[in-house]
């Protein structure tokens, strides 16, 4: 009898006696926008499928671009829209969540009582990153203050600063400013800084822990309507569930909020990608909101289901 049950528990812990679940590794890379998110849902689906192993590692968009045409990994993560020759070498591009770019700047910064309220306006950026006419805080907050402006941007090929200078009218190419590598390098030398003007995805301008911007930062206000005034309905910034909420009801431009992808090179066939793009728009959606992002419309979740050969109606949210 013993040794009949024992039989019996070897069998039910086969993979073939579970329904066959797949098996083996996935390699993620690229945007630090989706990098946190990434890494949750990939400790998410290891926890319901230890038998696949998911690597994840960011760089930039344009690093996992490269990566996923040249074949080095499964998924780009990717904060932009697939390029035109990217998509004519196969690109396939999945929308997964949304966040957006917000401007960053030290929490000692001398001006800030003056930004806070009136914020800055898209023009006023826009002569900052692109054109290089405004060079002291003072100018930026409309008082007389002579404290020199220190300019930060991206040194890595990204979605982020794209979108940002998408916003401002320009290319990434075009941004003025030092050059750091990454969310963490912006982050960190805006921190260092007191004088310092970045941009940050969302979840790094953030502290995932608390909500409240990140230790030694604060975020730019934007005045929106140019009018010169912070109004009520333009001050969401205190915490990241005031912003994202501000997102979803669309008082923050777009761009820079914007949609956030998952780009497979051609058709998926092996049965690992395919099972965890699949959960990923279907029951992985439930970690999004914790995680400091939002839900892709659910149109888009569907357009994805449908792309990888999966009902519809899955899409769940």
């Amino acid at each position: 009898m013993k040794a009949c049950i024992a039989l019996w528990l070897v069998l039910l812990t086969t993979p073939w006696a579970r329904g066959a679940e797949p098996q083996g590794s996935l390699r993620l890379s690229g945007a630090w926008a989706l990098y946190p998110m990434a890494v949750r849902w990939a400790e998410e689906f290891q926890n319901s499928y230890p038998d696949i192993h998911i690597s994840v590692s960011a760089g930039g968009t344009g690093k996992g671009m490269s990566d996923v045409l040249a074949g080095r990994v499964d998924i780009s993560m990717c904060s932009r829209e697939v390029a035109p020759l990217e998509a004519a070498r196969g690109a396939v591009a999945i929308t997964v969540c949304k966040d957006a770019v917000v401007a960053v700047i030290n929490a000692r910064n001398p001006v800030w009582q003056d930004l806070q309220r009136k914020g800055v306006g898209k023009e006023t950026l826009a002569a900052l990153w692109l054109r290089g006419e405004v060079q002291t805080w003072g100018a930026v907050a409309g008082t007389a203050r002579e404290a020199p402006l220190h300019i930060y941007t991206r040194s890595d090929a990204c979605g982020a600063a794209e979108t940002w200078a998408n916003y401002l009218g320009g290319t990434q190419a075009g941004l003025k400013g030092a050059r750091v590598f990454g969310d963490p390098g912006i982050r960190d030398a805006v921190r260092r800084d007191p004088l310092a003007l970045g941009y940050n995805n969302v979840n790094y301008a953030y502290d995932p822990r608390t909500g409240k911007p990140a230790a030694g930062l604060t975020i730019l206000p934007l005045d929106v309507n140019g009018n010169g005034v912070l109004e009520k309905e333009e001050d969401f910034y205190r915490t990241r569930e005031e912003l994202v909420a501000a997102i979803r009801r669309g008082d923050y431009p777009s761009p820079p909020a914007r949609d956030l992808y998952f780009v497979v090179k051609g058709s998926p066939t092996n049965e690992p990608l395919r099972a965890f793009l699949r959960w990923v728009l279907t029951d992985g959606q439930k970690f999004v909101p914790e995680s400091g992002y939002l839900h892709p419309p659910a149109k888009q979740r569907r357009a994805g289901l449908e792309a990888l050969g999966f009902p519809a109606s899955a899409s769940g949210q």
